[in-house]
C-alpha cells in the first residue's frame, strides 16, 4: 500500500509528573498539529496510536524527541492512504492499560525477557515453551500466531484470574506472551514473574514489529491482526495468509467485524455481508428484535420486512425468554 498518511503506534513507562497538566497541554499541541488519534496519560506513561499526514506525523515524533522522557520510544509505523481515526483524544487515565492489579507493578524493574522475533519465532517452534496470547478473544479469533493458547477474557484486566484459574497447566513451563505492540505484555509479564512462573518472555515491540521485522516476515501468523482504529485489521504475515477468522453464524472462513446491531450488546462479531442481512446484524434472536436494533433503524425496515428475514430462519418477534 502506498499513502500520504501514516499511522503511528507506540508507549513509554516512564514516570510524568503533573500528568494532568501534561494532559491537557498535549491534546492541544495534537489538535494544532492536526493528527487524529487516541492517546493515555497517566504518571506511569504514555499509550497511544494516532494518524496523520507524513509531514504531521514526523513532526510528533520529532516533537516527542525533543523530549528526554520520550525520545527512546519504539515507533510501529504504517502506511495509510487516509485517517485511521474520526478525531482527536488525549485522556488522563490511573493506568495506560487497565490491569486493575492489587499491587500495581513498575514495567522497569519488573518485566519478562524482551525476545526478538526471530528469537520469538523460535520460541512458537519449541514444544516446551507455551505461547500465550495476552488480548481479548475477539483480537485472538480474527488472527493470532500458530498453536498460541487462547484466554477466555473479554478484557484485559480479567487476565490474571484466567491464568490463576489455569496455573497448573503453564507453571512448570517455559512462557512466553505476546500483544499488539507490546505495552500489555509489559506488565503481563512482569506479574507472571511475580506470580513465580521462572521464565518468562515477551515479544518485543509485539506483533506490529513481528510483522515488519525483514527476517521472519510475520511467519506462522495465521489471519489478521486487530487493530483499534477504522481500518479494524492489518496483514502481519508476509509469506502466506491463512484465514482462521470463523463466521460467528455458519462458521464460515470470514475477516469482517461488525458490532451486533443491539447498542445493549455490542459484542464484535465476525459476519459475512449476506449473514448481516439474514440475521439483521443480531448476535442473539433477543438482539435481533431488540427495540434499538441499530442494522433495523440503518435501512429503515418496516416490522413487516423484519418479520420477513426473522421468518426465513425459523423466527418471530416474541422474546426468547430461555435466553433473556
Amino acid at each position: 500500500m502506498t499513502g500520504d498518511y501514516r499511522v503511528l503506534l507506540f508507549y513509554k513507562y516512564v514516570t510524568i509528573e503533573n500528568a494532568e497538566k501534561f494532559t491537557q497541554e498535549h491534546l492541544n499541541f495534537c489538535k494544532n498539529l492536526g493528527i487524529k488519534g487516541r492517546i493515555l496519560v497517566s504518571e506511569e506513561g504514555i499509550n497511544g496510536t494516532l494518524s496523520g499526514t507524513v509531514a504531521q506525523t514526523d513532526a510528533y515524533i520529532a516533537h516527542m524527541n525533543e523530549d528526554a522522557r520520550f525520545n527512546d520510544i519504539l515507533w510501529k509505523i504504517d502506511v495509510a492512504e487516509e485517517h485511521a481515526f474520526k478525531k482527536m483524544f488525549v485522556r488522563y487515565r490511573p493506568e495506560i492499560v487497565t490491569l486493575q492489579l492489587e499491587e500495581d507493578l513498575n514495567p522497569n524493574e519488573t518485566t519478562g525477557n524482551y525476545l526478538s522475533p526471530q528469537e520469538f519465532k523460535e520460541a512458537i517452534l519449541d514444544e516446551d515453551t507455551v505461547v500465550i496470547d495476552a488480548r481479548n478473544d475477539y483480537e485472538y479469533d480474527l488472527g493470532h500466531f500458530r498453536g498460541a493458547v487462547r484466554p477466555e477474557i473479554r478484557n484485559f484486566r480479567e487476565l490474571p484470574q484466567w491464568i490463576r484459574e489455569n496455573k497448573e497447566k503453564f507453571m512448570d513451563k517455559r512462557v512466553v506472551t505476546y500483544c499488539t505492540g507490546g505495552i500489555r505484555c509489559e506488565k503481563f509479564s512482569g506479574w507472571l514473574v511475580k506470580e513465580g512462573f521462572e521464565d518468562v518472555g515477551q515479544l518485543h515491540g509485539g506483533i506490529a514489529t513481528y510483522g515488519k521485522d525483514p527476517e521472519v516476515q510475520g511467519e506462522l501468523w495465521d489471519g489478521k491482526m486487530y487493530v483499534f482504529d477504522e481500518r479494524i485489521a492489518v496483514d502481519i504475515n508476509r509469506k502466506e495468509h491463512v484465514v482462521v477468522g470463523k463466521d460467528w453464524f455458519d462458521g464460515q472462513p470470514c475477516e469482517r467485524y461488525v458490532n451486533c446491531a443491539n447498542p445493549d450488546c455490542n459484542r464484535q462479531i465476525l459476519c459475512s455481508e449476506e449473514n448481516e442481512y439474514k440475521y439483521l446484524r443480531g448476535c442473539s434472536h433477543n438482539c435481533r428484535i431488540a427495540d434499538r436494533n441499530r442494522y433495523v433503524k440503518e435501512h429503515d425496515l418496516s416490522t413487516q420486512e423484519v418479520v420477513s428475514r426473522l421468518a426465513a430462519i425459523g423466527e418471530t418477534l416474541e422474546t426468547d425468554q430461555s435466553m433473556s
